[in-house]
């Protein structure tokens, strides 16, 4: 998917990042929503490096002002179940503290995460998580914020990734509740720049929701673009601090709900406040 970087600044002009007055409230940002192909043709996306004399996508963007309702106070409205995500406020802080070393994220990290959604997804049996992005707002960053509405996966692609990661076991899990569920933490909170907005599944109809070819070096996955709608009731958690936690659900069996989500440009952040980073991870959750 696309992205867009911004500067990293510190916040040393400021004193301290408790200096910085964070934005509260509703707000009104661009966000980026999927356009087709011109030709008619499918749409496909190349992750990494496209071959020589392709293009990084064959689709299109369709832009649109739209009201980020502010979560903040009330987080307790929202179900994993019908909206397609929850929060949870008062982790405790993490073992791992650099989130520089891949590895040791995997052996660190992945173990607390793995425990949280056991914890607090509701018929959850079994977790395994199969990857995890870092995302910072700066131009040496391999991944920065994603200013685009998707949904990391698709039934196809969820299913895939069943069959992949569960070998031997993957038609009998399939027979049960499967979910894909990112766990998102900012690194550096509170989130004063490249917020994340996320829209309420019930408010984003199927046909709005358009299969894209996701194309790695190794492999073809499907990730899925999010078409415009003046229904779409869209979301964000203000000032999101390192103990808080959301939920997005990209694919669930039973329900259906599932979670478009973007990051977007807060026109309140000021010049100096720090970028954003983050971590996603990704995990299949049966039960």
């Amino acid at each position: 998917m696309a992205t867009t970087t911004q500067t990293h600044t510190s916040a040393d002009k400021f004193g301290t990042t408790a200096d910085i007055p964070i934005p509260r409230g509703d707000t009104t940002s661009t966000l980026t929503f999927y356009a087709p192909p011109v030709d008619g043709s499918a749409p496909w996306n190349y992750v990494e490096q496209p071959p020589a004399g392709h293009p990084q996508r064959n689709y299109g963007e369709n832009n649109h002002d739209v009201t980020i309702h502010d979560i903040r106070g009330r987080e307790a409205s929202f179900d994993l179940n019908t909206h397609g995500f929850a929060t949870l406020s008062h982790q405790p802080a993490s073992a791992e503290t650099a989130f520089a070393d891949d590895a040791h994220i995997q052996q660190t990290y992945y173990p607390e995460v793995e425990r949280l959604l056991l914890t607090h997804v509701p018929g959850a049996d079994r977790v395994f998580i199969f990857d995890h992005t870092i995302r910072r707002s700066d131009p040496a960053a391999k991944r920065a914020p994603v200013t685009r509405a998707h949904i990391d996966q698709t039934t196809k692609s969820a299913t895939q990734r069943v069959h992949h990661h569960m070998g031997a076991e993957a038609d009998a899990l399939l027979q049960g509740r499967v979910r894909l569920i990112n766990v998102w933490r900012p690194l550096n909170g509170p989130v004063v720049a490249s917020p994340l907005a996320f829209a309420d599944s019930t408010s984003v109809p199927d046909e709005d929701i358009v299969g894209v070819e996701h194309r790695y070096p190794d492999r073809t996955g499907e990730t899925a673009g999010v078409k415009f709608t003046e229904h779409g009731r869209w979301f964000y958690w203000s000032g999101m601090g390192n103990e808080e936690r959301i939920l997005l659900q990209c694919f669930d069996s039973r329900d259906g709900a599932r979670t478009p989500h973007s990051a977007f440009v807060d026109r309140r952040t000021q010049e100096g406040w720090p970028g954003r980073e983050s971590i996603e991870v990704r995990a299949l959750v049966f039960g």
